[in-house]
């Protein structure tokens, strides 16, 4: 079974828990997911069965869209609703203008300080791990892009913000920061992910939904077959470069070969004649193919 099952994730869980569940529910050895959710998080969350997990560090690049509640008025030491509470202070009445302005400067390229309890990385150990152990490191501002941010909803206490991102952007720490620029501080209730790259929301099982379809017997393995997106699909936001059978089989063994002049220069998937995945390659000056990943 290989492909990409999009799971609804509820909250609770880690994503690593969901995965776990996902390979004994389906009896798949292979199983990964793609980008990471944190338990209090619901929404989509993109599983790679069998061979799609060659493929998934290439699904982790696209942009993700969230819906997001911030609580106005209190902070917590991780910027969300599972942290302890290190402050509180009054909310100023807000109108919409004034929100509608604050949640502008957010919108566009911008440096964003990556939270402590996160799963970043430093000097071999991840954020959280040191966060818990009581120390506090320097972190590096790292460059996000926020492509829309919508204010959806606002109550005295409570905003509600759609919010579409590059990789690597921390809602966390976009309703801290929002929550300094209103004076009263922040941190995030709640965060739903309606969509990751080419995943949304509509393509998604719910754990529950899928255990109970697999009860069913076999024919439900072949409904959630037909469920699974392709790894070319997964890919779908790279060109498509679809070649002879001559070139397929120059492909699989990693040979170079030339693109053609209707494919652009950067990051493309190979394509057989039926449309099958067979490779991740980038596309230079030289106008030859450096293969990033060959599928066999």
């Amino acid at each position: 079974m290989n492909g990409v099952l999009v799971i609804d994730k509820p909250a609770g869980p880690t994503s690593f828990d969901v995965v776990r569940r996902v390979r004994s529910l389906v009896r798949v050895k292979k199983v990964g997911h793609t980008g990471t959710l944190d338990p209090m998080a619901t929404g989509v969350l993109p599983l790679c069965l069998g061979d799609a997990t060659k493929i998934a560090g290439f699904i982790t690049e696209g942009d993700k869209a969230y819906r997001a509640v911030v609580q106005l008025g209190v902070e917590t030491d991780t910027q969300d609703a599972e942290g302890k509470i290190v402050s509180e202070r009054p909310v100023p009445a807000l109108g919409r203008e004034a929100l509608e302005a604050a949640v502008a400067g957010f919108r566009g390229k911008q440096l964003q300080t990556p939270p402590m309890y996160s799963a970043i990385k430093v000097s071999g150990r991840r954020l959280y791990e040191l966060a818990r152990a009581g120390e506090q490191v320097e972190r590096a501002p790292r460059e996000v892009t926020v492509h829309a941010l919508e204010l959806v909803d606002f109550k005295e206490r409570e905003l509600t913000l759609d919010v579409r991102c590059s990789k690597g952007f921390f809602v966390r720490a976009l309703a801290a920061d929002l929550g300094q620029r209103l004076g009263c501080g922040a941190h995030l209730k709640a965060l739903r992910r309606t969509q990751s790259g080419p995943f949304t929301l509509q393509q998604a099982v719910g754990l529950d939904r899928l255990a109970a379809d697999l009860e069913q017997g076999p024919r439900a393995l072949a409904d959630l077959e037909r469920r699974l997106v392709s790894l070319s699909d997964a890919l779908a936001e790279l060109p498509a470069f679809p070649v002879s059978p001559t070139l397929a089989d120059k492909v699989l063994h990693g040979l170079p070969i030339e693109a053609s002049p209707r494919v652009p220069d950067g990051r493309v998937r190979v394509v057989d004649a039926s449309g099958r995945l067979l490779a991740v390659a980038e596309v230079g000056p030289t106008r030859r193919l450096r293969y990033l990943r060959v599928l066999g």
